[in-house]
């Protein structure tokens, strides 16, 4: 089956999905001028926006990535991760059963294909905020926007 590609305006920028059967195979950042915008009334849409606008912490859209069955355990274990709270790489590879596979987390992390869903922003270094595929900048501004300053 073959994957729908449109453009989507977040806050954080813009982003480009991929749909396949209205499930979510990816999200990523950057968007080519030549895509369409998906649709307003679209569900992703719908559940993003209300995300962004602070009524809902939760995104429940389906979602298919590809990936190794190791990073799909670590994408699963992230999406338990709430909204608002982090974990270190070294929490996550404790998690999955892997105490010492903290650099292999990160780098499933680095490889998630589908950025917020999949909420890898919420992952960060023992000493530090740790990186980011879409940048330090917008992982900030993500973790942020879960957790203001009071």
């Amino acid at each position: 089956m073959a994957w729908t590609e449109y453009s989507i305006h977040l806050p954080l920028g813009d982003f480009t999905i991929s749909l396949e059967n209205d499930i979510v195979k990816s999200l990523t950042t950057g968007v080519s001028p030549t895509l369409p915008l998906l649709p307003p009334k679209h569900s992703v849409t719908i559940e993003l926006s209300q995300f962004f606008k602070g009524s809902s912490r939760t995104l429940n859209v389906a979602i298919d990535p590809d990936g190794t069955p190791f990073q799909k355990k670590v994408w699963k274990e992230l999406q338990n991760i709430p909204f608002g709270k982090t974990r270190t790489y070294g929490e996550i590879a404790k998690a999955i059963d892997n105490p010492n596979g903290s650099r292999a987390v990160g780098s499933a992390c680095r490889a998630n294909p589908i950025l917020l869903i999949i909420p890898c922003h919420r992952v960060i270094a023992a000493q530090g905020i740790g990186g980011f595929s879409a940048g330090i900048t917008q992982k900030e501004q993500l973790l942020s926007f879960e957790n203001p300053p009071v």
